[in-house]
């Protein structure tokens, strides 16, 4: 979980706690608009970066991999490139903890093996039944079990503490070649032997004061997990990733944050006396929110929900997105709609629908958590300059997407391929609902506004001199049009300064609508 929650900040950046009595909903905004959602329910109780004392079932020669009872319905998968190179050392010290011979965690006068052989068969290194310290590096997705390896790492909120290794490295988005060097020199004079530290990129311009904290923090982790280790059941959890509030604000906090709005009296203190830890001069952003009103409703993430986990995606202009998924990949096609862009050749058009395409995109992938391979369709562009723009554009808008991942360049076709890490299972919300004309489901009433708004905003830009526009629909949502104060047709009227004139047709679908113009011609 260490590099899992970061998004570019922008003017306006706030954290959106939702509670109840049994998970809790996160929702990271940038000026506004969500960029990642995340929900904290523990339901199969294997959380990423939680370390577990589990027992080697069967090693298997042809796989040259072993399965691991880590208390799941099915067993880990866990392969010899996966064990870490000092296995040897840690299974002698799990062994010397668990029976109480060895009470000094510090590594500092622990003998240590020689590394295992980096092209070595499993069945040399280890046996069945033994005792061994693994990690959840992906969490149980569909039919498989948990992801592990024995290579352990605990995160802090500037360092990653590795026990069993000496190595110092620094986050490869840290650019500076003197900040590099600065940091790794001042992590030397402080890491106790026996510990690798990774320096992460919120480490960058700190103090070794606030990277010793950090570490002190890490190192008496380590030492309440092996006094854990004594006497400790197989299969059992013996170090928590902390709770998903902390572990988000551990990710991705700085000073430009601007609130993190709370509706549990019990998480805002848990939230309030961690950021209390990391950055007690913010402490005051954190708020509870104590309105009747739903806090995801008040803060407008209900509808962002419900019309960004469609199958389409709309964006600016009338463009939008299709997002399809299949067994192998996901596609993603972009259509420009119904545009009306005389003033430009279609190059240009295409170029400018697909960097709008190209930052939806980014953020689809992070607020969906797409994983695998996808594909993405833009439209053709003849330019070879074009292309490499929204290559390098595409590039910048997923530069702090924190899970793993790799882009192609365009093909001549205007596909460009993305590979992108996965380690939990895809976020999956359901936006279709009961269809209250009888059988069958349709979209959600939010989104069919969100598809009215959009191609009224097409028509008036497209028609600016005409009057006389009449919207004709089904009488259910012409209700929900212009009841209220202000209605949303009012809001319509503030925004283009055009009254739109409704007309109910009790003949039409619950989704059917159709724009006319003053002679009765469909626009």
């Amino acid at each position: 979980m260490a590099d899992r929650y970061k998004f570019r900040f922008g003017v306006n950046k706030e954290l959106i706690i939702r509670s109840s009595s049994s998970d809790v909903d996160f929702a990271l905004l940038k000026d506004g608009k969500l960029i990642e959602l995340h929900k904290d329910e523990d339901k199969n109780g294997f959380n990423v970066g939680d370390i577990m004392l589990a027992k080697i079932r069967k090693p298997v020669t042809g796989l040259n991999a072993a399965f691991v009872n880590v208390g799941y319905e099915k067993d880990a998968f866990l392969h010899y490139h996966d064990l870490g190179p000092q296995l040897a050392s840690m299974l002698k010290f799990i062994k010397r903890v668990s029976t109480g011979k060895l009470k000094d965690y510090s590594l500092k006068n622990f003998p240590f093996e020689e590394d295992i052989d980096k092209n070595g068969r499993i069945t040399d290194v280890i046996k069945a039944n033994q005792s061994i310290l693994v990690q959840i590096v992906k969490e149980p997705i569909s039919t498989k079990g948990p992801r592990i390896s024995s290579e352990l790492s605990i995160a802090g909120r500037y360092l990653v503490l590795v026990p069993f290794s000496s190595r110092v490295s620094v986050s490869q988005k840290i650019e500076s070649k003197e900040e590099k060097d600065r940091l790794k020199r001042l992590v030397k004079s402080i890491k106790p032997k026996g510990f690798g530290v990774i320096i992460r990129t919120v480490a960058e311009d700190k103090k070794v004061a606030e990277l010793d904290k950090d570490l002190h923090n890490l190192i008496q982790k380590w030492n309440g997990m092996c006094k854990v280790l004594y006497k400790a059941s197989h299969p059992s959890r013996v170090l928590n990733e902390m709770n998903r509030a902390a572990s988000i604000l551990r990710d991705v906090f700085n000073d430009t944050f601007t609130g993190i709005h709370v509706d549990d009296e019990n998480m805002y203190y848990q939230v309030k006396d961690y950021l209390n830890e990391i950055a007690p001069h913010k402490e005051n952003i954190v708020k509870l929110y104590k309105s009747n009103a739903p806090i995801f409703e008040k803060f407008g993430i209900e509808r962002q929900i419900k019309t960004s986990f469609g199958r389409t995606a709309s964006m600016q202009k009338g463009a939008y997105l299709v997002i399809e998924h299949t067994e192998a990949l996901h596609v993603i096609d972009v259509n420009s709609g119904n545009r009306s862009n005389k003033a430009k050749s279609q190059e240009d058009t295409a170029l400018e629908v697909n960097l709008l395409a190209a930052t939806e995109i980014a953020r689809q992938l992070r607020l969906r958590d797409m994983g695998g391979i996808i594909v993405v369709d833009f439209i053709d562009m003849t330019n070879p300059k074009n292309r490499n723009n929204l290559f390098a554009h595409l590039k910048e808008e997923m530069k702090d997407d924190r899970a793993k991942h790799k882009i192609l360049p365009p093909s001549k076709f205007g596909l460009i391929q993305i590979t992108r890490q996965r380690v939990r299972p895809e976020v999956s919300i359901k936006t279709m609902e009961q269809n209250p004309n009888g059988a069958g489901e349709v979209e959600a009433p939010i989104v069919l506004i969100q598809k009215i708004k959009t191609d009224l905003d097409r028509i008036l830009k497209s028609n600016k001199n005409s009057k006389g526009i009449t919207l004709n629909i089904h009488p259910f949502i012409a209700a929900y049009l212009t009841k209220g104060i202000p209605s949303i047709r009012f809001n319509w009227f503030l925004e283009h300064k055009r009254w739109i004139k409704i007309q109910p047709r009790d003949a039409y679908t619950y989704l059917q609508y159709r724009f006319k113009n003053k002679n009765g011609k469909n626009l």
